[in-house]
């Protein structure tokens, strides 16, 4: 089992911890160490596992190190949490780049059996591939959100990348990828054909400057997520203090943290991964609050998926022009969903329904005669 190549977390790291207060969550997680041996995995919610494959990285010469986001995250405080949390420690990097592809969807896989949510910290954006095959694995269809500032997709359909893995996934047999979705990607770092796939295969992507200017609307798309990732990359200069490792426009550092809760409280989501780090103190700290806010996303999960809207939701028609839609509330927690028919059906037994996350401000426009843009690729890939 690839969990037994995890490297425990360097003692030198914990030492300090004596002169601090019991209630860090140092001193209230259990932590992989050579002294201890990796922790039993029964009963966690959440685990760390620290990745230093670069070879595909932007960031590979800079060789970014785990355990100084370590040193800070564990000095943060917990919420009022009931979780338990683990650190599993490092992968080693495999002797090729398939190697370490194999061990972590093999840690994947285990993973998600027990119902854990890993956090996985380092290394370049391409380590997302193996999570998608663990859905593959799974015979499952997923929805991968990515926060970046391109859309990884590539003109060469063998190559794999930090800059390209996007086309292997979609060649990759069995396709199991329902949806994709960018937020934040800035046009100029985007192929006009790039987008011209994305407009093809229906998937959906929101820019940079709309993100900022409304970060809830990211609260629908990561609610429908199984696979999160974010390419650091995606950081203005400010949010890392340092002009060398950012670029003008980008995320800045509360929206990111914000993204990260929005993806911790979706009720779907599996896997988390953080790829691309720049070697700064200032990101090391950034980094510990977005694994913290992920955290506390989780915490307060409403337990809403599977829905069930026979219980507690409120239902609203609405006629379009040419277009029947339906909608629903939820009581419990305010959220909303619209209901997606495949029309492709040639008889009753065969028709099928399914909910789309969404915003009320979707169920407003609705009223206005306008189709929402999320509805209509959704029905799109559907039939």
């Amino acid at each position: 089992m690839s969990l037994e190549l995890l490297l425990p977390v360097d003692e030198e790291n914990l030492k300090w911890q004596s002169i601090l207060p019991k209630q860090i969550l140092g001193k209230n997680i259990l932590i992989h160490t050579k002294n201890s041996g990796l922790p039993d995995l029964k009963g966690l919610k959440i685990v760390i596992v620290g990745l230093s494959e670069t070879r595909n990285s932007f960031f590979e010469s800079d060789n970014y190190k785990v355990d100084n986001f370590r040193k800070v995250f564990y000095e943060l405080y917990p919420g009022n949490w009931s979780l338990k949390i683990a650190d599993l420690g490092n992968l080693p990097n495999g002797a090729k780049i398939e190697d370490t592809y194999f061990a972590i969807k093999e840690i994947g896989y285990h993973l998600k059996q027990m119902n854990i949510i890993p956090i996985f910290i380092g290394g370049s954006h391409d380590l997302i591939f193996p999570l998608y095959q663990v859905y593959q694995e799974f015979e499952q269809l997923v929805n991968m959100v990515s926060v970046d500032r391109s859309f990884d997709f590539s003109q060469e359909d063998e190559l794999i990348s930090g800059r390209s893995y996007m086309s292997k996934i979609i060649m990759d047999k069995p396709n199991v990828l329902n949806n994709y979705t960018n937020l934040g990607y800035q046009s100029y770092y985007c192929a006009v054909e790039e987008k011209d796939l994305m407009d093809k295969l229906y998937f959906d992507g929101i820019r940079l400057g709309q993100l900022l200017d409304k970060i809830k609307i990211s609260e629908p798309v990561l609610r429908d997520a199984d696979i999160v990732g974010f390419d650091m990359k995606c950081l203005s200069w400010d949010a890392i203090a340092d002009p060398l490792k950012g670029q003008p426009n980008g995320i800045d550092s509360r929206s990111i943290c914000a993204l990260s809760r929005y993806a911790g409280i979706s009720d779907r989501v599996s896997f988390f991964g953080i790829y691309e780090i720049s070697p700064t103190p200032m990101m090391n700290q950034l980094l510990a609050q977005i694994v913290w806010y992920f955290i506390e996303g989780v915490y307060y999960r409403f337990n809403e998926y599977p829905i069930s809207v026979s219980n507690g939701f409120l239902k609203y028609s609405v006629t379009l022009s040419n277009q029947n839609l339906t909608f629903y509330r939820s009581e419990k927690s305010q959220r909303w969903w619209m209901e997606l028919t495949n029309d492709s059906y040639l008889d009753n037994k065969t028709k099928t329904t399914t909910l789309l996350a969404c915003t009320k401000e979707d169920y407003d426009s609705a009223i206005l005669d306008i189709i929402p843009q999320r509805w209509y690729n959704a029905i799109k890939r559907l039939n």
